[in-house]
């Protein structure tokens, strides 16, 4: 794609008015955060199509709008912690077609995480992770609008060896790939 895009023209610099209100407690073992976010953003930027084979960064006339929630628990015990997180976004912008407002594409509403670690400062560490993304609009798509939700398993460990440390980071275990739903060339 970067090799149809036009140099940067004229363009205004994105600014954003955002606020955040944070929650936080913990006790023991147990931790926990809530989030609440919104953000408006003047002047975002897009690819806008100037010629069949040719784009160009441009600003974006109206609002991109931007609220969700991000929540947190952690525990820990002994050795061991465990780590949860969920993600929501509504982000929406002005529809470039002129018919209203759309939501963001390539930005999911729902996402959620959760890592399992063991670990030992004199030894190493051992983690899971597991992540959730859900489906999103999507653009430039010939054959769907919409992303399909999908899992993301990963192992990672580290060892200590005398003053080095090894690591190993083994991701994406489920072959979750676009290739799975759709062609890659058109």
């Amino acid at each position: 794609m970067l090799f149809r895009k036009e140099p940067l023209g004229a363009l205004e610099a994105e600014t954003a008015t955002t606020a955040s209100l944070d929650i936080g407690y913990a006790r023991g073992g147990v931790e926990a955060n809530l989030t609440l976010f919104g953000s408006n953003m003047d002047d975002a930027t897009r690819l806008g199509v100037i010629a069949p084979d040719r784009v160009r960064l441009v600003n974006m006339t109206g609002q991109t709008r931007i609220r969700g929630t991000e929540a947190l628990l952690r525990y820990r015990w002994d050795s061991f912690v465990v780590t949860g997180s969920y993600v929501y976004v509504d982000a929406t912008e002005p529809d470039p077609a002129g018919s209203g407002r759309r939501a963001v594409p390539l930005t999911p509403r729902h996402t959620a995480g959760m890592v399992a670690m063991w670990e030992d400062h004199e030894k190493g560490r051992v983690g899971l992770e597991l992540y959730y993304t859900g489906k999103q609009e999507l653009e430039d798509n010939p054959y769907r609008l919409t992303g399909k939700p999908y899992f993301e398993l990963g192992l990672l460990a580290e060892a200590a060896v005398g003053k080095a440390r090894v690591f190993v980071n083994l991701g994406n275990l489920l072959a979750v790939r676009q290739t799975s739903y759709d062609r890659l060339v058109r």
